[in-house]
């Protein structure tokens, strides 16, 4: 595959897998929402990964992963496709250091949700939000469509 493959297909898809490690050491691994900034989010321009924490209902606000992050920045996101015919099974990961971002990084990461996601057209992420840098790409697909 092709990396303009790998970014159509991280950006088309509905759901990726965060991945962080806390103060403990201990990973700990969330479904997350999420949007392609290929022109990021703030004045460094770096494309990056962004989520935000949203309505949906949660335990705390005081979520694991803001604080794995405050921790440890790096993390990974995997974004995977399933299939019963598994000549179609895909997998892309993204290594990379994550950062809370807030002002117009965080509404621009906000806005990118809201186009992607018809579900917040009435309800709006509005809390922290969370970029992600690549550091490194690493993928795999079962049929070699992505190289």
């Amino acid at each position: 595959m092709t990396s303009a493959e790998v970014l159509r297909r991280v950006a088309d898809a509905p759901i990726a897998r965060l991945a962080t490690v806390r103060d403990t050491g201990a990973p700990h691994i969330v479904p997350v929402v999420f949007a392609y900034a290929a022109a990021g989010v703030d004045e460094s321009a770096d494309p990056a990964i962004v989520t935000a924490v949203d309505h949906k209902p949660k335990r705390t606000h005081d979520l694991a992963r803001l604080r794995a992050i405050a921790h440890e920045p790096r993390v990974s996101v995997l974004v995977d496709h399933y299939d019963e015919d598994w000549d179609r099974l895909w997998w892309i990961r993204v290594d990379g250091h994550a950062r809370i971002v807030d002002g117009e990084a965080a509404e621009t990461a906000r806005d990118l949700l809201c186009d992607k996601y018809s579900q917040y057209d009435d309800a709006r992420p509005e809390g922290p939000a969370v970029a992600v840098t690549a550091l490194t790409w690493r993928w795999w697909s079962a049929d070699d469509s992505l190289g």
